[in-house]
């Protein structure tokens, strides 16, 4: 268990849970991890809503809404596929806000536009706008994957 991001999801929870906020979560490269640390703590029933974990393209489709136009222009990680994740999160849930995540973490499927490292990470939150950024992290899958969690966690923006 990796303490530090076991630490980060304890205070992502009593922010939310000060906030009376629920989250949910639409992974794809990190394959449920964030909604695994989260709900390593005890009480996150309180303020965890759901995980959706939409390895494959048709899972975004069919669970979050990602439009099929969307995957063939832009592809499974993109900005436009992280930002329809989330907000597909968002509509099928009961949660406040969403935390999305879409990359290659390898040590496969990397390309020249879009090599191993490339991340897309989106947080949406109701009634407003969503925030994407794309990271290009390095290390092995695991490393990736794990950086992905901690910087997908600590994103969360709740005012």
């Amino acid at each position: 268990m990796d303490i530090e991001l076991l630490e980060t999801s304890k205070k992502l929870g009593q922010l939310l849970q000060a906030n009376g906020k629920k989250i949910t979560t639409a992974e794809s490269c990190t394959g449920g991890w964030i909604a695994q640390i989260i709900t390593e703590v005890s009480g996150s029933s309180g303020w965890f809503d759901r995980g959706f974990v939409t390895y494959s393209n048709a899972s975004k489709i069919e669970m979050l809404g990602v439009k099929l136009k969307t995957l063939e222009i832009y592809g499974a990680v993109s900005a436009e596929t992280a930002t329809e994740m989330a907000s597909g999160a968002l509509t099928f849930s009961h949660a406040d806000c969403a935390i999305a995540v879409t990359g290659i973490a390898g040590p496969q499927g990397g390309t020249p536009d879009k090599p191993v490292g490339t991340v897309f990470i989106a947080w949406a939150y109701k009634n407003q706008k969503i925030k994407v950024i794309q990271l290009k992290l390095t290390g092995n899958r695991h490393d990736i994957r794990s950086k992905t969690v901690k910087i997908a966690l600590e994103g969360v923006d709740i005012a």
